[in-house]
């Protein structure tokens, strides 16, 4: 929802005409495929498709078989383009840069497409980015990718810049993988006594949406760390520049 709502205001502010297309409501439910009801948009001279898809790799499925731009508004775990742009730019927004900064990504990292989109950026742009969180939610193949892991939180936190908390995608999970919500709020959940260690200009981001008691506590949501709701606003300019760009 959160995704959807900004790409539109993004939209909306480019003068664009724009039409909302959920799945649900779409032909695909009476056994079209996705790239169908694509060319048959683009029969309608469409310029431009924003697609959200629960599988993985499907925007780059399609925009190799229409003739439309096509911008990932998140596809299944891959990726979230738009997502990982915005943080970027939050967080130079504070700092000023990205380079030798330390960004520790906290929580479900397995099936966070939020978490791979900003490992790609922001080892690209510089960044030392760590990960954290209980080892059945790390890839085992996360190392890989320049990237540390740290097995405590508090470690986590007193070696970081930034600190990206993400959720418990409960909805991805196959079998249990941690034993209780409860129990993960007590072994990595970010709370102000965990801050007590942190450095003074810590920046906290989440992607939203946020599951307080769980990952992230209240106090820390709203406290003087956290910067979600400029993350938000950040959105909807990434977006149009994406939108702009394209």
């Amino acid at each position: 929802t959160r995704t959807r709502i900004s790409f539109e205001f993004a939209e909306k502010r480019l003068s664009a005409d724009t039409t909302y297309i959920s799945q649900t409501m779409s032909s695909v439910v009476k056994g079209e495929t996705l790239v169908d009801t694509a060319r048959n948009l683009e029969a309608m001279r469409i310029d431009m498709v924003v697609i959200r898809h629960s599988a993985s790799g499907a925007a780059k499925f399609l925009a190799e078989r229409i003739v439309s731009k096509v911008v990932n508004a998140g596809d299944g775990w891959h990726e979230h383009p738009t997502q990982g742009l915005l943080d970027m730019l939050t967080i130079r927004d504070f700092y000023g840069r990205i380079e030798g900064l330390r960004v520790v990504i906290v929580g479900d990292i397995l099936h966070s497409r939020v978490a791979r989109s900003n490992i790609w950026g922001l080892t690209k742009l510089g960044a030392d980015v760590a990960v954290c969180g209980p080892p059945t939610l790390i890839p085992t193949d996360i190392e890989d990718l320049n990237v540390k892991v740290y097995n405590h939180v508090e470690e986590a936190i007193a070696n970081s810049d930034v600190l990206n908390v993400l959720r418990i995608q409960m909805e991805r999970q196959q079998a249990n993988l941690f034993p209780s919500l409860r129990e993960y709020n007590k072994l990595y959940g970010i709370s102000q006594k965990r801050l007590e260690k942190a450095p003074k200009e810590l920046l906290i981001l989440h992607p939203g949406p946020m599951n307080r008691g769980v990952e992230i506590d209240s106090d820390v949501a709203d406290g003087e760390h956290a910067v979600i709701l400029h993350q938000v606003t950040n959105g909807i300019a990434v977006r149009m520049a994406v939108l702009y760009l394209l």
